[in-house]
């Protein structure tokens, strides 16, 4: 059996440089493995705020390494160079709307500036017919694991729906919802 593999963007001109540590890999893998039951390999990358390369690794990560989900963190907001969910969305085929409304409601709750906030989710579909649901967090760290608790009860189904592997969360942590099969 293929491990199952989950790619992760962090979109920074400064972390890209060197200037500081990337926090946000870090912290979205570390916030997966506490939430995802199943085993993964995580395939990171780190780019500058740079709408084409942001594309092209989107890109790579779903046609040629085959993660299943993506998440992005970082290039979500309102600055001329926040070009992340751009990116996303030109590399998409079917939006979902409803991943960022869910982060940005959470978000609010907790501080006013949440509207600022763009994140969006997309799922790109493959060749072969196959998806991969690409999702977009802040990047502030914090933000990070407050909107993946809110998306994540959605997100093992919503790869079960464009022939995904099948994710199972901890269910300690956070509870997946698949409808139930009618008998």
């Amino acid at each position: 059996m293929n491990r199952v593999k989950i790619g992760v963007v962090t979109t920074s001109d400064r972390a890209a440089a060197g200037v500081y540590v990337d926090e946000g890999t870090p912290e979205v893998v570390g916030v997966l493995r506490e939430l995802l039951l199943t085993p993964f390999e995580a395939v990171a990358r780190l780019v500058p705020d740079e709408r084409a390369l942001i594309e092209q690794r989107l890109i790579e990560l779903v046609d040629v390494d085959g993660c299943c989900l993506v998440v992005t963190t970082g290039g979500t907001g309102p600055a001329l160079r926040d070009v992340t969910v751009e990116a996303t969305l030109a590399v998409g085929h079917k939006p979902l709307p409803g991943f960022g409304e869910q982060m940005r409601a959470v978000s609010l709750a907790k501080v006013p500036t949440a509207i600022l906030s763009r994140q969006e989710a997309t799922v790109r579909f493959r060749s072969d017919g196959s998806g991969c649901l690409i999702v977009n967090l802040p990047g502030s760290i914090k933000a990070i694991r407050e909107c993946l608790l809110a998306v994540m009860p959605a997100i093992p189904y919503c790869i079960d729906l464009v022939g995904g592997p099948f994710l199972e969360t901890r269910d300690d942590v956070v509870r997946t919802f698949r409808p139930q099969k009618k008998k």
